[in-house]
């Protein structure tokens, strides 16, 4: 059976599987001469010992996958199958490739690094991943992802009234929570709450290793209500492309500090948009009732199942719902026939509350507690809040890092 995993390095064992030779002088240099870090190296590749090499009472392995082949990741599979979750596991490649990636987040490691990297950032890395929460009980955060079948849809409003229902969710108090706007281009998230946008991903970019927990609050904003928001400036004049990498790292560390984390995701797909998709426990696209709208809902449903076929089942809701009697327009069988069991519900449309909150700053319960549009939602998100805490709910669902797809 594993050992616990330990609270740091500190008399704490590293464990590290790799057939590198420079690599191996490497990690010799950062831990084989501390008096508190034991070193237990294996000088082989994974494919050779994954189902015998023994990790128990490890706070971390770290494997050397070099330039990753088939065999290579198959073993990882096989390390990871055999050891659980304890200890943590972090995969160590010789280049950056989003498929493999992909495939080492399905497989759970806690986190990878490409060669060359800077010592600090391994030590940091095993750090991280050898951490275990405050408390027994606690998991990651669950993550809530809105995305926009068509544009004008209302995605920012629905992903901040459900931010603010999860912050109020808990039944001792508020619960950590933060809205994150993945819209880098034209993200409103900050401009609805009145809220200054501090995320600087280009500072970040350059050196992705100086994103830790500090750099994170220098960088989010805070709303009265006790809500975290992390958003960029906007640049609508700029097609705002990042590094993956980056993206995934901050998403990461976010996961890692909250209990309830909501993305305001744009309408165009990028480099980085699998591994929040995958990394979701609830994703939903919002639509309009319109035709058009309705048959782009499909089709993206239709393509996350094909793309991510063992990530989050897409839920689609449709926004601003009318349906008034003695009217052509589209009826709510209509529009179950049209998207099956992936439509999950809708949501009334009071114009007139959202206009005023957005103009306001506010969330839609300061201008109208308890209005229509947040009592379905909430019944949306969390729909077995009746006779529990949402916490209670969350916590009967295991919790992943970003860095890993759901189960």
């Amino acid at each position: 059976m594993p050992a616990s995993r330990s609270t740091s390095l500190a008399q704490a064992r590293i464990a590290v599987i790799t057939a590198d030779p420079a690599f191996e002088e490497f990690v010799r240099a950062i831990f084989g001469t501390s008096a508190q870090i034991g070193l237990d190296l294996v000088a082989a590749r994974l494919t050779a010992c994954a189902e015998t090499v023994d990790v128990a009472g490890a706070a971390v392995v770290v494997v050397d996958l070099g330039a990753v082949d088939e065999s290579g990741m198959r073993a990882l599979e096989r390390l990871t199958r055999r050891i659980g979750a304890s200890p943590p596991v972090i995969a160590v490649m010789a280049k950056f490739d989003e498929g493999i990636v992909r495939r080492l987040m399905q497989i759970r490691v806690a986190d990878f690094l490409v060669k060359p990297m800077p010592p600090v950032e391994l030590v940091r890395t095993c750090v991280r991943v050898a951490k275990p929460p405050s408390d027994p009980e606690t998991t990651e955060a669950q993550i809530f992802t809105f995305l926009p079948a068509v544009g004008g849809a209302g995605v920012t409003t629905l992903a901040v009234q459900t931010a603010m229902i999860l912050l109020n969710s808990g039944a001792r108090g508020k619960t950590a929570t933060c809205l994150v706007d993945l819209d880098f281009q034209h993200g409103a998230c900050a401009d609805y709450l009145d809220l200054e946008p501090r995320l600087d991903l280009g500072e970040i970019e350059p050196r992705p290793e100086r994103l830790d927990r500090q750099l994170l609050e220098i960088m989010l904003t805070q709303h009265s209500s006790g809500l975290a928001v992390i958003a960029a400036p906007n640049r609508p004049a700029e097609m705002r492309s990042f590094d993956p990498d980056v993206v995934t790292r901050l998403l990461d560390l976010v996961s890692s500090h909250f209990d309830y984390v909501v993305f305001d995701m744009p309408r165009t797909w990028f480099s980085w948009t699998d591994s929040v998709l995958l990394g979701s426990n609830k994703l939903f696209i919002v639509s309009e009732t319109t035709v058009p709208s309705l048959r782009h809902a499909k089709q993206l449903v239709e393509a996350i199942r094909e793309r991510l076929d063992d990530g989050p089942k897409p839920n689609v809701i449709i926004n601003r719902f009318e349906q008034k009697m003695f009217s052509s327009g589209l009826r709510r069988t209509d529009i179950a026939q049209a998207l099956g069991d992936a439509f999950v519900g809708s949501i009334a449309n009071d114009y007139a509350l959202v206009r005023e909150a957005i103009d306001r700053g506010v969330p839609l319960d300061e201008v109208r507690p308890g209005n229509k549009i947040g009592q379905q939602l909430k019944n949306l998100i969390l729909p077995q809040s009746s006779g529990k805490t949402a916490n209670q709910d969350a916590g009967a669902v295991k919790k992943f890092k970003l860095s890993w797809a759901r189960s």
